[in-house]
């Protein structure tokens, strides 16, 4: 059985196909992107990856690389050095307006660019220029599992428009946010922005700050759950910009945008999603970004103030009964299916694909299936029967009211064992 969440990914990103916006034209290299791109990618906590659409092609990081900078920071500096120069409360303004505090010239919170240049410098922490960008680079690596590098043409384009920056970058040494070169912070920081990725090294950096700062692949510990917990809580409130309190009551997932057309959300626990499309709304964010991340909270019930549901494994045994053509495999279920602990029953089958000719869902120790979890186990069930396996049902519970798989099929619903044998 193939897995049905590509085709469904597949299918968002046709539903959400819009041709409104601009590319970011004040920077003439990104106005040079494929403003027809769109992409986008799901990693789970435990490293599966789901990915569609152009997938492949590489943009700019620009301002997703804010949060993992701030991680940086307080990773090397500790949380108090860093909360004395960077605030954590929202503008409600746009990324490039000068929000400081007042008398102390503090920046409002690490996602604007202000708060961005300050990172910087955190992370510099007076050294020679290149050693800041080399450590941003290689912390960015990391996350993603491969090796980036720098879209040098990107850099030198926005270093040429980079007047707003180096104003507020001048400011910030005005109040002594810090005592290094602003030149050389603003160089820094059009390089940090400048690393070159995809929608997949986008999402595998999302779930790792999901996975609580181990990379799901390498298993490397990048980041300690405090640095994440600070992390998520900042993005959440401050990383849609002025736009913020309307993202988090809408799509309610902590996410940053970037005006290259990136977007990446985090769902604490379960996965890290990722999409790109090049053109931009009024407040440079990616419009089809946008709508596929909407789509998805609505769908997948992603939403950070759905009520929580603790993810245990949803397989809580399997095995074959009898022999020859009368074996079966039964696959028990138990607690919460939601996205999360449906994918990882998916993966389960796909990777150990039924070998029997009937397969037994029991559902008796199942407590709630929200509406993600339905779906994904009927498209399930659906794509067994396709692949000749006769699927049966035990739901005491209800769980599965009219269960339509959609192919045309319906599979045998019994109350319990002893229904199912006396039925045969």
């Amino acid at each position: 059985m193939r897995s049905p969440l590509p085709d469904y990914l597949t299918e968002v990103l046709r539903g959400c196909a819009d041709s409104s916006g601009a590319l970011a034209d004040y920077i003439p290299e990104l106005a040079r992107a494929d403003p027809d791109r769109f992409a986008l990618t799901l990693v789970t906590a435990e490293g599966a990856v789901y990915s569609v659409g152009d997938d492949h092609t590489e943009f700019t990081i620009q301002s997703i690389s804010k949060p993992f900078v701030y991680g940086l920071a307080l990773q090397q500096r500790g949380f108090d050095a860093v909360l004395d120069v960077i605030d954590v409360e929202p503008s409600g303004e746009a990324f490039n307006e000068v929000s400081l505090e007042r008398n102390t010239g503090r920046p409002l919170n690490p996602m604007i660019n202000a708060g961005a240049l300050a990172a910087h410098a955190l992370v510099l922490d007076g050294r020679q220029p290149e050693a800041s960008v080399e450590d941003i680079r290689s912390l960015l690596s990391s996350l993603a599992g491969r090796e980036l590098t720098i879209d040098e043409k990107v850099a030198s384009s926005e270093l040429e428009n980079s007047y707003r920056n180096v104003a507020i970058a001048n400011l910030l040494r005005g109040y002594e946010v810090f005592e290094d070169d602003p030149d050389e912070i603003v160089e820094g920081y059009i390089r940090q922005c400048s690393v070159t990725v995809t929608t997949k090294d986008l999402a595998m950096m999302a779930a790792t700050l999901a996975a609580g700062g181990v990379q799901p692949v390498t298993c490397e510990e990048i980041f300690s759950r405090d640095v994440v917990r600070q992390v998520l809580s900042v993005m959440a409130t401050c990383g849609m910009y002025d736009a913020a309190g309307d993202w988090l009551s809408t799509v309610g997932i902590p996410a940053k945008s970037g005006v290259s057309g990136g977007i990446i959300g985090i769902l604490p626990g379960q996965l890290g999603i990722a999409a790109y499309s090049p053109r931009l709304d009024d407040h440079g964010t990616s419009v089809q970004g946008v709508a596929a991340f909407g789509r998805l909270s609505r769908d997948m019930n992603l939403h950070l103030m759905d009520a929580p549901m603790v993810a245990h494994s949803v397989l809580r045994r399997r095995h074959v009964i009898g022999e020859g053509d009368e074996s079966l495999t039964l696959l028990e279920l138990q607690g919460d299916l939601q996205f999360t602990s449906s994918e990882g029953l998916v993966t389960a089958v796909v990777d150990e694909p039924v070998e029997t000719k009937r397969l037994v869902f029991d559902l008796s120790l199942v407590r709630t299936i929200l509406p993600v979890g339905r779906r994904m186990l009927l498209e399930m069930i659906g794509r067994l029967h396709r692949d000749g396996v006769e699927v049966v049902v035990i739901d005491p519970e209800g769980h599965l009211p009219e269960p339509d798989t959609g192919y045309g099929f319906r599979p045998q619903v019994h109350t319990s064992w002893e229904d199912l044998e006396a039925q045969g």
